[in-house]
């Protein structure tokens, strides 16, 4: 009987083993993949039709900036239509080397679609730059931390103010823009005696997905400097990939869709986004008196007439019924311009509209 009990025992396990399949995580119904890629595009204006057409065909939202410097931009969708889009835009030689940056998401972060031609992928202002040939050196985000651990390394956090508030890396400074067009100037003033670029010192420059650094290190480097170092990737690789208990990253980062703001892994934080001017709001602005939903914040309270008041309000009280039957709700422009700050980083600077993924996302 135990002989029995020995042969049989063995086949039953093995057998078993065959019926334990692993299971694996679910498909998310919506991905992002920022995208951006500096590259001569002297015919860039032919592309536009086919790409919008390609990208309404796959049911893929957000927006694509063109120039004849390369492209830039956000895009979402359906797993499968988004890479059918990141496939055909390989399928042409000059993007063959296309990266992005990919996150799941568990609702469509853009209202709709748009493929824009630009003088530029980000806005600088200083003709002649060449970052496809002349930007400063990548460092990865493994070997990040020994860079900025460097008490000589000047760290510059290129993005504008209402990014840098809600987090930023240990040391970094902030220049204080409210457009990537002003990091110019603010080089100029502080390449000045005392300044903390002044003797053109090592720096490492960083921003959310790094394209604005592409540019920044260019011009430093156009400008004499010599050490010019970036973060590969931008802060959205250095959250992806390294650990959280090794990090230098304090708080959350920006970013220009409907996710406001991501943690390390690229988990979604906290921030909520102010419908009337489009500032990220954390835990204490939205418990502050002057937060009405979809109306008006801290930041742009009083600075609105009464009709525009209740055209945000009867704009926010739409979207709540559209959200009560399940549906989208595309609000009407917003009256006014309060936040013209914002509206070259969403357009321009990380390669996102404000009527692509906020009616109220960029790189």
């Amino acid at each position: 009987m135990i002989a029995i009990i020995t042969l049989f025992s063995r086949p039953l396990a093995v057998a078993v083993s065959h019926f334990v399949q692993p299971v694996n995580p679910p498909e998310p119904p919506f991905i992002t993949a920022a995208l951006y890629q500096f590259v001569d595009l002297p015919g860039f204006a032919a592309l536009q039709a086919p790409l919008q057409s390609l990208c309404e065909a796959h049911g893929v939202r957000g927006m694509l900036l063109l120039a004849h410097e390369g492209i830039n931009g956000t895009i979402a969708g359906s797993p499968a239509g988004v890479h059918a889009v990141l496939a055909w835009l390989r399928s042409d030689s000059r993007f063959a080397a296309l990266q992005h940056k990919e996150a799941p998401a568990s609702t469509m972060p853009f209202y709709r679609m748009r493929v824009r031609l630009k003088k530029e992928i980000v806005t600088l202002g200083v003709p002649g730059l060449n970052p496809a040939r002349n930007a400063g050196t990548y460092v990865k985000p493994s070997d990040w931390n020994a860079l900025i651990d460097d008490p000589a390394v000047v760290v510059i956090d290129t993005r504008n103010d209402y990014e840098v508030g809600i987090g930023t890396f240990e040391r970094a400074i902030n220049p204080h823009t409210q457009s990537f067009s002003e990091f110019p100037a603010w080089v100029a003033q502080q390449s000045q005696p005392g300044g903390v670029l002044a003797g053109h010192p090592k720096v490492a420059m960083f921003c959310t997905g790094g394209i604005r650094c592409e540019k920044s290190t260019a011009f430093l480097k156009s400008q004499g400097f010599d050490e010019v170092y970036h973060l590969e990737g931008g802060i959205l690789k250095y959250l992806e990939t390294v650990p959280e208990e090794a990090t230098r990253w304090q708080g959350d980062c920006f970013v220009f869709d409907e996710r406001v703001s991501v943690g390390h892994s690229l988990v979604r934080g906290p921030h909520q986004l102010c419908r009337s001017c489009r500032m990220p709001l954390g835990e204490a602005e939205l418990a502050h008196p002057h937060y009405v939903q979809g109306v008006s914040c801290p930041y742009c309270h009083g600075t609105r007439t009464p009709k525009q008041q209740r055209a945000l309000a009867e704009r926010e009280r739409q979207m709540q019924l559209a959200a009560q039957r399940g549906q989208e709700h595309i609000g009407a422009r917003q009256p006014g311009h309060p936040a013209r700050r914002h509206t070259q980083d969403i357009q321009d600077a990380e390669g996102r509209d404000d009527d692509a993924g906020r009616e109220e996302h960029g790189t």
